[in-house]
């Protein structure tokens, strides 16, 4: 068993044409090479959808609705089937609509309001869920954030029960999408304590990679011991979005 922090972490290349060869005074050119940066490539090619989110003034109703706090978008998309929602006084159930900054929306006739962004950060101590709701009514992170503001806010990422560090809340949706999407890879860095102290084959072992259960394989960026830290002390980086990793890796050796 091993008990671990969880620490926050946090150009486009210039392209330059080839050079050729300078011709002589009063001869002509002919065929003369054009040369096209790379930038201008990709402004005339159109893309295909782009699952990070796009930041324009028009926004997704639904999206609308969850930024207010008044729910989250699956539960929208059910209101605005069910007819109650209102956009400039008209009555509105078309999935995927959009709305402009200056447009009026109603819920069940009442005026929506947009929220102001809002990022809380919260030093997870240990013994609390990281999950919104839980069946055996244990201790859970967002009984420590409710009254930190009055919008509603969710965790962008996760920590295990016995896990302490970073947890970063927000109702800023465009931001949780992009930080939780595969394209862009993010370090996560752990300060580990396990119940011994460690010793390098194991470390070697790590540092090599393990098999999981599941199938998966994980091996970690850097492993070193901590600087005036105890023999049962570790850091890790790793990126990798699979559950309880720290956690998991150290069982497997042993710890």
């Amino acid at each position: 068993m091993c008990a671990y922090q969880k620490k926050d972490s946090s150009g486009r290349g210039r392209v330059g044409a080839k050079k050729t060869t300078q011709k002589k005074r009063g001869e002509k050119s002919k065929n003369k090479p054009k040369f096209v940066h790379k930038s201008d490539q990709f402004k005339s090619t159109k893309r295909k959808g782009d699952a990070v989110p796009s930041f324009s003034e028009n926004v997704r109703l639904n999206k609308y609705i969850a930024n207010a706090g008044i729910c989250s978008r699956r539960e929208a998309d059910i209101f605005i089937t069910t007819g109650l929602v209102e956009v400039n006084g008209k009555l509105v159930t078309e999935m995927g609509y959009k709305v402009k900054p200056d447009d009026e929306v109603k819920y069940d006739g009442a005026v929506i309001s947009q929220s102001q962004k809002r990022y809380v950060l919260l030093n997870k101590p240990k013994d609390f869920v990281s999950t919104n709701t839980d069946a055996w009514g244990r201790k859970s992170v967002n009984q420590l954030v409710f009254n930190a503001c009055k919008e509603r806010i969710v965790a962008v990422d996760k920590l295990d029960k016995y896990a302490s560090g970073l947890m970063l809340f927000t109702n800023d949706s465009d931001l949780i999408k992009k930080l939780n999407h595969p394209r862009h890879i993010k370090k996560q860095i752990f300060h580990v304590e396990v119940n011994k102290n460690i010793n390098f084959d194991d470390m070697k072992t790590l540092m090599e990679g393990i098999e999981l259960e599941d199938g998966g394989f994980l091996k970690p960026d850097n492993i070193e011991f901590i600087r005036d830290g105890k023999p049962k002390e570790i850091g890790v980086e790793i990126q990798s979005n699979k559950y309880r990793v720290v956690e998991r890796m150290f069982e497997h050796v042993g710890y």
